[in-house]
């Protein structure tokens, strides 16, 4: 059995990380930090387990073995450093970190270490994600040639364990970014996934539309994100993110091929393929979470399994490199007005 450490017990904590190590008969919650220390205790009351008054001392804990970085985004990188050297695995929530320097010091220090490195991109274990990328392979839709993959839904500050305007995501200093961070990570790691390729070059429009501070002023970061992406093996499509999709999300992909197209979360079924011809198959494996129905992810348990040395680490900090190099591509595409090569991802 793990011993897991909490590091930050904001509303990804108490809806996914919490109660799914909880359900893992292989962990055991040692122990929750929270710069809110008040939520740290009362979790700790709630699964009988410590509080920390202080990061330092919850690394200093030797029964804790793994930890979960739930923090906000700009300090990803330096809580994950602290937890790598202070000889912890690490199951870091998305987006990695704020820049590619930290991203690679991450892997860096992660390999230095000789520790796990996890990132939270668990669309990748969506069931439906995982079918879906298993009849592509097999050629069910012929030879993919473009896709369109989006996720949208109304905001985090409807989410948020504090919500309202004031909440971090809006805010520059603890987010760095907004909407394409926080959703286009997802269906940037997920694309490059389904099609076993990377994003070699991206052209972007990046702005904030609609989402307003509590004084009405425009948040400091983005609130939609629409991006062409080509790929290395020459397939072309688009990734949309955004915050102002009000009343139903929209998780869904969709990939044309030589034969026919496949509808991933887009239809009444998880997974529906039209054929050449009229062949027509659909396929219910489960439905898509979304905000307000939280589903077992299976990053948890993932991890735990990858802890214990039964898989390899699926979802490691290197692999996630290609699309974060993608996220910040598509940044400095919208801001230079132009499209922006990854030749890292060539």
């Amino acid at each position: 059995m793990k011993g897991i450490g909490i590091i930050g017990c904001g509303k990804i904590s108490q809806v996914r990380h919490i109660p799914e190590y909880a359900a893992n008969p292989e962990a055991r919650i040692v122990g929750f930090f929270d710069m809110n220390l008040e939520r740290a205790a009362q979790l700790a009351r709630q699964y009988d387990a410590r509080s920390y008054s202080t990061l330092e001392e919850l690394l200093a804990d030797s029964e804790i073995e793994a930890v979960s970085v739930c923090v906000a985004n700009h300090a990803h990188a330096s809580v994950t450093l602290a937890a790598l050297r202070a000889g912890k695995d690490v199951l870091c929530e998305k987006p990695m970190a704020i820049s590619m320097e930290e991203c690679e010091e991450m892997v860096r220090v992660a390999d230095e270490c000789g520790r796990i490195l996890m990132i939270g991109q668990n669309q990748r274990l969506a069931k439906a994600h995982v079918v879906a990328r298993k009849l592509i392979q097999d050629g069910w839709i012929g030879r993919p040639l473009t896709f369109r993959t989006c996720f949208g839904h109304s905001g985090p500050e409807t989410w948020s364990v504090d919500p309202g305007k004031n909440s971090w995501f809006f805010n520059k200093n603890l987010a760095a970014m907004g909407v394409m961070a926080d959703l286009g990570i997802h269906k940037t790691d997920l694309i490059q996934h389904m099609l076993d390729t990377r994003v070699t070059s991206v052209c972007a429009q990046i702005t904030t539309l609609d989402k307003t501070d509590p004084e009405g002023n425009p948040i400091s970061v983005d609130d939609n994100a629409l991006c062409i992406y080509t790929m290395a093996n020459g397939v072309v499509g688009t990734m949309t993110a955004s915050w102002t999709y009000y009343g139903q999300e929209d998780n869904s992909t969709v990939i044309y091929g030589t034969r026919g197209n496949m509808r991933i979360y887009d239809t009444g079924h998880s997974i529906e393929m039209n054929i050449i011809g009229g062949e027509r198959t659909m396929m219910d494996v489960e439905q898509i979470q979304t905000n307000d129905n939280q589903t077992k992810s299976g990053i948890i348990d993932l991890f735990i399994d990858t802890l214990e040395g039964r898989v390899e680490n699926q979802i490691s900090g290197h692999s996630v490199l290609p699309a974060m190099r993608a996220v910040f591509a598509a940044i400095k595409s919208s801001e230079e007005g132009r499209t922006v090569v990854i030749p890292e991802n060539m």
